[in-house]
């Protein structure tokens, strides 16, 4: 029993993906998301500004707001 649970912690210690994968993947599912986020927030902008064009700079702030989610996702992989 104590042989299979040593082999077992083994197993368990090693990584199952490389860690250049699992950055890419951080980074790439951030950049998916926030891709997402800026869909709905882009054309909610783009309606705003057709009404009332002093809402440009509100709108371009707010599109540009998820993409930080990227940048700080692309910081803790080259941090780490």
């Amino acid at each position: 029993m104590f042989d299979t649970l040593t082999e077992l912690s083994t197993i368990l210690a090693e990584p199952a993906i490389p860690q250049g994968a699992a950055a890419a993947l951080a980074v790439g599912l951030a950049a998916l998301g926030a891709g997402y986020a800026e869909r709905g927030i882009g054309s909610a902008a783009v309606g705003a500004i057709a009404e009332d064009r002093d809402l440009f700079g509100t709108g371009l702030i707010l599109t540009v707001l998820p993409e930080t989610l990227v940048i700080l996702a692309l910081v803790v992989v080259f941090a780490a």
